[in-house]
């Protein structure tokens, strides 16, 4: 499997006859089947392969009654805080979850133009996150080395355009989203003006920040889905009216680079060699370089994740973070707990700091057309953001987190690539509504060389384990599972032949499970998968009196999970009654 879908070459096929879209559907189902293989946390969730070539018929059905439609068959993903109708939106946290009535605005544009959804991508859980890494359902890797971050929060939609499972897909972006997973693995990342593209039917990360984006394997492919998407939104309240364009003289560009002061790499000394030649292609390009001061950006990036900012995050998801916290990814819970607390003198103080900012920048595009940036400064290792899992995030962010603050527009392009096979993007950042400058000025900077081969290394065995209490999302020990790359597998039950008991005197709290043939009932566990080597170390810290056993699903699947010994229920409280153990700590908040 290699190559990559591109959304203006399959539409010219199908509109000329010499693809129907059910092939091109069936294509894509089969590639996704068999990356499924190698990266199955690309997804959360999918339609059904019936439902997809359905909809790629009504497609041909379309083109044979004498419509031309600019995506006519193409097929794309969605990530999964964006509106599908006939699947989940869960924003990565299977307890938020619902069911829409209908189509986001943005899918239901691409629907019209002839697009065809294939499923619901992977993501950081509410868009919280640079690392693709905080999600119950694993962490996608970087398609040319899966020991690296897929980057996020759009990690899924990275990785299934990137792989070549579709030829785009929607992604979001407030602090970066859609532009640090696109140039980790060799994308174009589109983020528009704020209000450009509709937000409707889309779960809200930062409601006054946020933009839908858009991750291609084109320029041409961003243009036209562009030129698609944009238009204002009676229905979205963030929705804005364009105003007048004015096109660049490309050739005299005048292009804003950082001071040498104020760039960091954090000892990546490949990127900074790789900025260096994208700093060349620019010169050579016709671009006049001039040198700016961007500590002033560097600082408003800060707020992003301070103040008022924070606390807007945690208004998107308040519901939940004050009925069921422990269904939040404990990384997430801790940052939306942390706006939760923000006072209103706080959030005053955050704009005026915002608006001393915002004058800033205004100075700044009095000197140059665009600025230059490296999208990030580097990029880790799975293993190494699961164990640190803020500071490093917040170094991804660098360059990306004051542009949606300061009403900018960028667009993420491939810059190269590391030895290590991982992409190295810069960006384009302009004044809002430059998207069309951005694209002109992009198609004149890129990087050209082709990109290393996908790691399709085999997995290693993966095992199935069932969790009951404190390893549930959100519970205080279910870093012991995301810390192995575990992936989660489905919220479900298990046969009707178990007691739950909470120990006795256990710390944090710890049920026991107990099998009994007559007068045992269903109860709540999640699944997850870990390869043999993480699901032996993970064993090896079980403490007694449990253990690692063989547990029976409702459906009739057996699978290792936890197990008690018999002393464990000693002094312990049954609480089978209630089903599960997330209702047992909810009556201890009661």
């Amino acid at each position: 499997m290699s190559g990559r879908f591109l959304a203006t070459e399959i539409a010219g096929a199908v509109n000329a006859g010499a693809r129907t879209a059910v092939q091109v559907a069936g294509a894509c189902l089969e590639r996704i089947a068999a990356y499924d293989g190698v990266q199955p946390q690309t997804w959360i969730s999918r339609l059904p392969p019936a439902a997809v070539l359905e909809r790629a018929g009504a497609v041909d059905a379309r083109i044979a009654a004498g419509e031309r439609l600019p995506l006519a068959g193409v097929p794309f993903a969605v990530k999964d805080n964006i509106d599908l109708l006939g699947s989940e939106t869960t924003a990565g946290c299977p307890a938020y979850g619902y069911s829409p009535g209908r189509d986001a605005e943005v899918v239901a544009r691409l629907v019209a133009a002839g697009a065809v959804p294939v499923g619901k991508t992977n993501l950081d859980q509410f868009a919280t996150g640079l690392v693709g890494a905080r999600s119950p359902h694993g962490a996608p890797g970087c398609v040319f080395n899966r020991a690296y971050i897929s980057g996020g929060s759009s990690a899924g939609s990275a990785v299934a355009t990137a792989a070549g499972l579709v030829a785009f897909a929607l992604g979001t972006d407030t602090a970066g989203s859609g532009r640090v997973p696109a140039a980790f693995n060799g994308l174009i990342g589109f983020k528009p003006t704020k209000g450009r593209w509709s937000t409707r039917g889309v779960v809200p990360a930062c409601r006054s920040l946020d933009c839908v984006s858009v991750l291609t394997n084109s320029l041409e492919d961003a243009a036209l889905i562009d030129g698609l998407l944009s238009g204002f939104d009676a229905e979205d309240a963030y929705s804005r009216h364009a105003p007048p364009s004015r096109p660049l003289a490309i050739g005299t560009v005048r292009l804003g680079v950082p001071r040498a002061a104020d760039l960091e790499w954090f000892g990546d000394t490949q990127s900074e060699r790789l900025f260096e030649d994208a700093k060349r292609r620019a010169r050579d390009a016709g671009s006049v370089m001039v040198e700016v001061d961007i500590a002033p950006l560097l600082a408003c990036a800060r707020l992003l994740y301070q103040g008022p900012w924070v606390a807007e995050r945690a208004a998107a998801v308040a519901g939940l973070l004050k009925t069921s916290p422990g269904a939040i990814h404990p990384v997430v819970r801790t940052i939306l707990m942390g706006g939760a607390a923000t006072s209103a003198v706080e959030t005053f103080e955050g704009f005026y700091a915002l608006r001393e900012f915002e004058t800033r920048a205004e100075e700044i595009w009095t000197a140059i057309d665009a600025l230059l940036l490296p999208t990030t400064p580097t990029i880790y290792r799975i293993s190494e953001v699961m164990a640190e899992p803020f500071g490093l995030n917040a170094n991804l962010g660098l360059y990306t987190n004051f542009v949606n603050l300061l009403d900018m527009a960028a667009i993420a392009i491939p810059a190269g690539f590391r030895d290590n096979g991982t992409g190295f993007g810069v960006s384009l950042i302009g004044p809002a509504w430059s998207e069309r400058d951005l694209l002109d000025l992009a198609a004149r900077l890129g990087d050209d060389r082709e990109p290393p081969p996908l790691d399709f290394e085999p997995r290693a065995e993966r095992i199935k384990l069932a969790v009951v209490g404190a390893h549930l999302a959100g519970m205080p020990l279910h870093w012991q599972l995301t810390s192995r790359d575990a992936r989660f597998v489905e919220a479900t039950q298990t046969a009707p032949t178990y007691r739950l008991y909470a120990m006795a005197g256990s710390k944090p709290p710890k049920p026991a499970l107990v099998h009994d043939a007559q007068g045992g009932r269903s109860i709540d566990v999640e699944v997850y998968e870990l390869d043999a080597a993480a699901f032996g170390s993970f064993t090896a810290e079980v403490p007694p009196p449990l253990a690692i056993g063989s547990v029976t699903l409702a459906n009739g699947d057996t699978v290792k999970g936890f197990v008690a010994e018999p002393r464990a229920i000693l002094g312990a409280a049954e609480i089978t009654y209630l089903g599960g153990w997330r209702a047992y700590v909810g009556t201890l908040k009661g």
